[in-house]
């Protein structure tokens, strides 16, 4: 299958990685908003993102994946461009461990040593990074990117665009809201409400912030 990988910072060499490890997958473009327009070198097409609709046209049977670590640029990215879902792969590495009854969206990575356990749905274009652990009955919502390491314990609920520190924890049953940040190394036991940034042990509300 030929791949599109969206961006080329550090997450993207990460994705990279996962795509390489398959035999399955065959990267033909990167883009990335540092070039200006797109050219052809060692058989990679490097462009801008706005080549993306260039490509298909040229070859509607790619699949894009956006390799961006922050939530808000990657909304921005799939809401920019304005492909059909159908257009986007979701990633699994072949080292995650993904329980048969676990729901896993559109445009979604599950990188290397993860847990994914029964019952847990994850939504779209989200990330659940290296040796992350996501037990039962947890709900992911869209944009989530869910750290190295991080811990969400059973029946959690994690809503759009929230950012789950490296190392944090979760308590079961708790409530994270729309756009928050949980500071790398935090327990969560109490829920938390949109659009707040939460650090510590247990885990306080350090700032909220306000969208237009």
């Amino acid at each position: 299958m030929d791949l599109v990988v969206i961006g080329e910072g550090g997450h993207s060499k990460v994705i990279r990685d996962l795509i390489s490890s398959s035999s399955d997958y065959k990267i033909i473009a990167i883009l990335d908003d540092k070039y200006e327009k797109l050219t052809l070198s060692n058989d990679i097409y490097l462009g801008p993102t706005s080549s993306a609709h260039l490509l298909l046209n040229q070859m509607n049977h790619l699949k894009f994946v956006i390799a961006i670590g922050d939530n808000m640029i990657r909304k921005a990215i799939v809401e920019k461009l304005g492909l059909s879902k159908e257009t986007y792969i979701s990633l699994i590495h072949g080292t995650a461990i993904i329980s048969a009854s676990a729901s896993i969206g559109i445009g979604t990575v599950i990188m290397a040593n993860t847990i994914v356990s029964a019952d847990t749905v994850v939504g779209d274009y989200s990330i659940i990074n290296s040796g992350a652990i996501v037990e039962h009955d947890n709900i992911i919502g869209n944009y989530v990117h869910i750290a190295p390491k991080a811990t969400l314990t059973g029946s959690v609920i994690v809503k759009e665009g929230t950012m789950i520190g490296a190392g944090a924890t979760v308590i079961p049953g708790k409530n994270i809201g729309e756009w928050v940040v949980i500071g790398a190394g935090a327990t969560v036991i109490s829920d938390i409400p949109p659009n707040s940034t939460a650090v510590g042990t247990p885990a306080r509300i350090l700032s909220s912030r306000k969208f237009a």
